[in-house]
């Protein structure tokens, strides 16, 4: 059985014989205070352009960063050892959480290579090309918007010595000016997008397989970062194509169980439904997980939903208030919520709700509320996943702050979006590496560019709301815990389901 959705893989080309080294950089680390484990996911977004580069004629050299096998993957040394011998250009992939690692990895690559052409991709500098391109010298062009548009024109302009003016979806400088072409127009029919090269990979290595089934949002969350990256009108694959990627993965690398990575896979209860029976109809026999949306969804779809092989499904619930759930422009009520998530844990195997805490206009009152529904679907059976308020800088609810004057650096309290898990650590038990504070400070001297790894109002909104979480059990208080419970019992704040791990992270120390 062929791949589908994809021309003849070529053959993996090394950095001397390829047009451009692509790299993943995201990483996954899970925490539990001082346990981290890696869990290795399918790195679906750079696989998908390193397939359009491909069908383009480009050769690329493609490398995983999770794979580094250092104990200490942000080492210099590793990252020189890892990506040695790139090609003359050198793409690097990364989500906002990795944004400052991969800077000053850039760095560490022009300083080693300096003749090498270096580019940022992936949603990590969407919003901030241009204060990047400024400050920081050796990156020489940041693309924004679907890469599989922009990519192959960027690469083939660079190999020629072409106009750079002329490749749409790229901040670069030209003299002594920062250019910002037009976007791309979006890629309407997913289905013509070549599938991901799987070729460069051994999909044996990986935990997570993730699916894409659609890009954009609708909806027009203030926090939430979907709809400024990938637009507000959202576009499908089709299920059969979907169904066809699925049915490769499985009967050629025995994939088992797939999460739908994007947010918007349940659009409408017609669509959950054709989906769902269109997968029943294909004999094929896998368990998959997707995102859900409170208002979307009845019991009825539910139902064939878990029959054609859903065990899992995910709630952006947020928050407990109405008033903040008008403020942040769910499009929902809270008691929306309650027979939604009551009738779900009947059905799936799991059932997750996200909740979001640490809002600018967040009050006790609201907080509480929110704590009193996230106790009450823990009493249910369902899995309760809060994450501390992460500002980005597309996002409405950074805008409306005013910028990040008003935020503040703790280096105890790491951001939540760097690592998942419960990593909101003890402040008296948890204190910065000392090889890594050079990162810290490099974070610390640009909260425009990194404002997640800020908090607003730490002493009247971050730590009084804390510490409700941990005696509520939503956090572990302290490292006594680990002595007297599993870890792997507390919940997650993140979008995987981590297991305990046995080295020591080489980013904190006790």
């Amino acid at each position: 059985m062929t791949q589908p959705h994809l021309q003849p893989a070529p053959a993996a080309a090394s950095g001397a014989g390829a047009d451009i080294t692509l790299v993943n950089l995201n990483m996954l680390f899970v925490r539990y205070y001082d346990k981290v484990e890696r869990e290795l996911h399918v790195p679906l977004g750079t696989l998908y352009l390193t397939a359009s580069l491909e069908q383009a004629g480009l050769a690329v050299d493609f490398r995983d960063y999770q794979l580094c096998p250092a104990e200490d993957p942000f080492a210099r040394e590793a990252i020189l050892r890892h990506l040695a011998d790139p090609a003359p250009i050198i793409g690097l992939s990364c989500m906002a959480n990795l944004l400052p690692f991969t800077i000053l990895t850039a760095k560490t690559l022009k300083e080693a290579y300096p003749d090498r052409t270096i580019a940022l991709g992936g949603v990590g500098p969407f919003g901030v090309e241009e204060p990047i391109l400024a400050r920081f010298p050796w990156i020489d062009v940041i693309a924004y918007g679907e890469g599989e548009r922009s990519g192959p024109a960027l690469v083939k302009a660079l190999r020629t010595g072409g106009d750079l003016r002329d490749v749409p979806g790229i901040v670069f400088r030209h003299g002594d000016e920062i250019v910002r072409t037009p976007p791309a127009p979006r890629i309407e029919d997913l289905d013509s997008i070549p599938g991901p090269a799987y070729h460069h990979i051994d999909l044996g290595r990986y935990e997570g397989y993730n699916l894409m089934s659609s890009r954009g949002c609708p909806y027009p969350c203030t926090f939430c970062s979907v709809a400024p990256i990938w637009g507000r009108q959202p576009y499908f694959r089709s299920n059969r194509h979907i169904i066809d990627e699925m049915r490769w993965l499985h009967e050629e690398h025995g994939v088992r169980l797939f999460l739908f990575q994007d947010e918007f896979f349940v659009a409408s209860d017609a669509r959950a439904r054709s989906f769902s029976r269109d997968l029943i109809a294909s004999g094929l026999d896998v368990k998959w997980k997707a995102f859900g949306r409170i208002n979307l969804i009845g019991p009825d779809t539910m139902k064939i939903m878990a029959e054609s092989g859903c065990c899992e499904i995910r709630y952006g619930v947020e928050s407990g208030s109405d008033a903040v759930l008008e403020r942040t422009k769910k499009g929902f009520h809270a008691a929306d919520v309650i027979p939604v998530i009551s009738t779900a844990v009947g059905i799936f195997d799991r059932v997750d709700t996200f909740y979001v805490w640490g809002y600018p206009f967040e009050t006790m009152e609201d907080f509480n509320q929110s704590i009193f529904q996230m106790v009450s679907f823990r009493m249910m059976g369902a899995r309760v996943l809060p994450s501390l308020l992460c500002f980005l800088p597309q996002t409405d609810i950074y805008k409306e702050l005013g910028g990040p004057d008003k935020l503040e650096f703790c280096e105890w309290l790491f951001p939540e979006y760097m690592v998942t898990g419960h990593e909101v650590c003890d402040r008296t038990g948890v204190t910065i590496q000392d090889d890594h504070r050079g990162v810290f400070d490099f974070v610390r001297q640009h909260p425009d560019l990194f404002p997640g790894f800020f908090h607003y109002d730490l002493d009247n909104n971050v730590l009084p709301k804390l510490e409700i979480l941990q005696e509520m059990g939503f956090y572990l208080r302290d490292r006594e815990a680990l002595i007297t419970r599993d870890v792997t019992e507390t919940d997650s704040c993140g979008a995987h389901s981590p297991k305990e791990a046995s080295g020591r992270s080489r980013m904190l120390r006790s």
